[in-house]
């Protein structure tokens, strides 16, 4: 196995699913709906839902394939409509009027406040790891990822895979400390420095959008003039 190989797609899956996750906006969200507790309940909660988080991402990840085949949908059509979603999200990421804004999406996501009647620890996965810290847009960023490593070599596919459940564990680390220290993490961050940053990664995640676009445009293209 080369360490270069895993390297690569841990480095594509990172910046792909790091404006998505994006822990530090997540964390907003989280404060708000966890309220004025201790500090060990932030850090016991934190701990649950980054273990749901990595068990979530993994979990898609290898049935991904399955999921597909189960459907019938093929790997270029995958990476064309998944790249162009990708892209999309990077495009709305990009010119946001405001650092908060990914955050008040995903607070839409979870349908108000009606979790409230509910125990904290009833919200680990629900709405926690889902949809506050893995959306809807994850999922299709993971199905797209776990397309592209797959039908290579037995190496390459296993290379292409533990990439992927690397930047999962990395990313779901974040989310524990994001979580864990919220009440202190959004007093010392500022939401302009927030902002920028994501600017920055969104555009990255913007061409890598189009280029698994493009791939994926490439492979209908030849597997057309096959047919002719």
């Amino acid at each position: 196995m080369e360490p270069k190989s895993v390297w690569i797609s841990f480095l594509l899956a990172f910046t792909a699913l790091l404006p998505l996750i994006n822990p530090i906006g997540s964390a907003l969200i989280f404060l708000g709906l966890v309220g004025d507790e201790p500090a060990a309940t932030y850090r016991r909660l934190a701990r649950k839902i980054s273990i749901s988080t990595i068990a979530f991402l993994v979990i898609i990840e290898f049935l991904g394939s399955l999921i597909l085949s189960f459907f019938g949908i093929s790997l270029p059509v995958v990476q064309l409509t998944g790249g162009i979603i990708i892209a999309a999200t990077a495009w709305s990421l990009l010119f946001e009027n405001d650092a908060g804004a990914s955050a008040r999406k995903k607070n839409e996501e979870i349908g108000g406040s009606g979790t409230r009647d509910c125990a904290l620890e009833e919200k680990i996965f629900y709405p926690f790891t889902f949809p506050i810290t893995a959306g809807p847009g994850t999922l299709v960023v993971m199905l797209t990822l776990s397309a592209r490593v797959s039908n290579r070599g037995l190496s390459e596919t296993a290379e292409g895979h533990l990439g992927i459940v690397l930047a999962a564990i990395v990313l779901s680390a974040s989310v524990y400390f994001c979580y864990g220290w919220a009440p202190k993490l959004i007093k010392a961050v500022s939401a302009t420095t927030v902002h920028g940053i994501l600017r920055v990664v969104a555009f990255i995640l913007m061409c890598i959008g189009v280029q698994i676009a493009w791939n994926g445009v490439s492979m209908l293209g030849e597997a057309l003039m096959k047919h002719k």
